[in-house]
């Protein structure tokens, strides 16, 4: 059945979208949704988002458990046999083979996501949080590219100038990257973080942050290994507007 009703105006709505009822903390301008659900275990159970529109990234984890986090992001694909890939927050594992229990196979919906009958994302009775991601255009960009190998890498479009940008080359083992405009924050000098990893800043030159997307600058596997392929998310610096070149 359809329809939310506030039940706690602290903690959320709930949400009646999916087979199984969810508190949603929504803020639809910005694309993103906070979803908290009680695991079933049942292959094609659906869970409603509130953000009205298919979210391209899901981050799944379930809370008092030390099962990994589960990345969903629309540019993994499937196998040829229908498994959709997926990624760990906290590994450097590529997408390997699919996920058949992760998500059902099944792409989100405008209200819906599917859910398999995996412990890391719907363990029975287990308590799960979902960050949901839709794109905004001028504030965030979820996609993928593919490395050339060269110190003067890819571009990027996204159509801002990035502050935060998290990516994950696909094919190989490799840690996330994370990069943001609050570090040093100039060309190149935009240091890096790895969430799948303990230590602290890399201060290697890796990437510029330009006004309408980013550029590789090295030759790193983790993030311009030739032919491989990378998913990221990216975010704006000045929403909505037009960013000056630098």
């Amino acid at each position: 059945m359809g329809g939310a009703i506030n039940t706690n105006s602290t903690l959320g709505s709930s949400n009646f979208d999916g087979s199984i009822q969810t508190i949603t903390k929504v803020n639809a301008n910005a694309g993103f949704s906070i979803v908290s659900f009680t695991g079933n275990a049942t292959s094609g159970a659906t869970v409603g988002h509130g953000l009205g529109v298919a979210p391209k990234v899901l981050f799944v984890k379930e809370r008092g458990n030390t099962n990994n986090w589960v990345v969903y992001h629309q540019s993994l694909g499937s196998t040829g046999g229908g498994d959709t890939y997926v990624l760990f927050l906290d590994l450097n594992y590529d997408k390997g083979g699919g996920f058949a229990g992760g998500f059902n196979n099944t792409s989100p919906t405008s209200s819906v996501f599917s859910l398999g009958n995996s412990n890391e994302t719907n363990r029975s009775s287990g308590n799960f949080i979902t960050y949901c991601f839709s794109e905004v255009a001028g504030y965030s960009k979820f996609g993928s590219y593919t490395g050339n190998g060269n110190a003067n890498g890819t571009f990027v479009f996204t159509g801002f100038r990035p502050a935060l940008v998290i990516l994950k080359n696909t094919n190989t083992v490799k840690h996330w990257g994370l990069f943001d405009n609050k570090r040093i924050g100039f060309n190149v000098e935009n240091y890096a973080l790895f969430p799948s990893d303990t230590s602290g800043d890399d201060t290697s030159d890796y990437i510029d942050f330009l006004s309408n997307g980013f550029k590789l600058r090295s030759t790193a596997l983790f993030l311009n290994k030739s032919g491989d392929e990378f998913i990221y998310l990216a975010f704006a610096e000045s929403p909505f507007k037009n960013a000056r070149a630098r």
